[in-house]
């Protein structure tokens, strides 16, 4: 049954280009085996990537215009490192509309026993301390840790945002753990992991769909399109007239890179999400080209390029 669809529409599309006029219904059928052909492209071109790569690759994207969506190795199993912030600030965003108002002008306080590395902005502020929306900008725009560990806090820790992505309909993403242990992984390591199809969809409901409201969604996406870490991986795959919003993780224990990104190709369009994810063997470096890259062929086999 396939093969006639397939060979009645390549009939369909022979007719049109000599002159002929296509049924009703034969375009949408046309279509269809474009957006076939297009992920079949792309996964061809993500295995080579990941040959190249020496390592493993997962990847989904989503075209929320359509529906389209693109997954290479999407359902396995990544650890989800520093793309957790984005979650957890949504978390709060939707704690602080929901239950407990003000949270978000709450000023949060900690010690210098608190700071973990890489904390640019809380290690400034260990006498004065911040506001969780303050938390929240630097835990995503900068991936300041002992900031995500604060923003952690304010719902109930690793198993808090367990419990908001099982609000999301994500029974797979987990974390388990604070920083930076949670960034401890290995090959066989399930506690804070996520699958890129799962993170994917939960980034487009925060984002885009309806998890937060609309002025809480702006937010959220301010911050992410204000990231200053991601400009080596999604955003330098994509043309630079996009808009973009991110946010990366990164262990240098397994080459570990991710990006998770909502993606604008033009203003007023619906966006595109996309969610990449990496690792190599123990005591390999990660690689951003690979991730830039991966973005590039997931936006070409949505036909964005």
């Amino acid at each position: 049954m396939r093969n006639r669809r397939f060979t009645a529409v390549a009939t369909l599309t022979i007719s049109f280009l000599a002159g002929g006029a296509l049924p009703a219904g034969a375009a949408s059928a046309t279509s269809s085996v474009q957006a076939l052909s297009g992920e079949a492209q792309a996964r061809k071109e993500l295995r080579a990537l990941e040959a190249s790569f020496k390592g493993r690759i997962g990847a989904y994207a989503i075209d929320t215009a359509t529906g389209r969506t693109i997954g290479y190795r999407s359902n396995e199993r990544f650890p989800l490192l520093s793309t957790f912030k984005a979650m957890a600030c949504a978390a709060v965003l939707h704690k602080a509309r929901t239950s407990d108002p003000g949270l978000m002008e709450k000023v949060v306080r900690w010690t210098a026993d608190d700071l973990k590395p890489n904390s640019p902005t809380t290690e400034k502020h260990v006498e004065d301390g911040l506001t969780v929306n303050q938390l929240c900008e630097a835990t995503i725009t900068l991936s300041d840790n002992t900031a995500g560990n604060m923003v952690l806090k304010q719902i109930g820790g690793p198993a808090g945002l367990t419990r908001y992505f099982r609000t999301l309909k994500d029974p797979i993403s987990r974390l388990d753990r604070w920083e930076t242990e949670l960034n401890d992984w290995t090959p066989k390591e399930k506690r804070d992991t996520t699958t890129p199809a799962s993170i994917a969809r939960d980034l487009r409901a925060v984002t885009t769909g309806n998890a937060l409201t609309a002025k809480d969604r702006e937010q959220l996406n301010a911050w992410m399109i204000a990231t200053k870490t991601g400009d080596a991986r999604i955003r330098a795959g994509l043309p630079k007239t996009w808009t973009i919003g991110d946010k990366t993780g990164t262990n240098g224990a397994f080459g570990g890179g991710n990006d998770i990104a909502v993606i604008w190709p033009k203003k007023g369009v619906s966006p595109i999400i996309m969610a990449i994810y990496t690792n190599r063997a123990a005591g390999e470096s990660g690689d951003d080209t690979a991730i830039a890259r991966t973005a590039t062929i997931l936006a070409r086999g949505l036909g964005k390029l």
